[in-house]
């Protein structure tokens, strides 16, 4: 069913009416975490940026290890690399 979704606005449409708020923003605070990890953050750097738990980025951590996680923060990654050299390009056409 989600492959089935056409672009990024469907997806969001779904998420939001899907999940209630509290549990949309633990997702959100859940892949923040992972990812923030991921690129080096410290512990108490990710506590006060995002209001994190020890407990939660236990479990982030953990979370890394799974081949889902690693793949959703592969996307983002790619998507924030995809961006970064969009706006380089753009500079050059000028």
């Amino acid at each position: 069913m989600i492959d089935d979704l056409k672009d990024p606005k469907e997806i969001e449409i779904f998420l939001t009416d899907f999940f209630d708020e509290a549990e949309l923003e633990k997702y959100v605070k859940r892949i923040s975490i992972a990812y923030w990890l991921k690129k080096g953050r410290d512990s108490e750097n990710i506590k006060r940026n995002l209001l994190a738990t020890s407990k939660e980025i236990t479990e982030a951590e953990k979370s890394l290890k799974k081949g889902g996680v690693r793949l959703a923060l592969k996307k983002i990654e790619a998507e924030e690399w995809a961006n970064v050299w969009s706006e380089k390009i753009k500079k050059f056409k000028k």
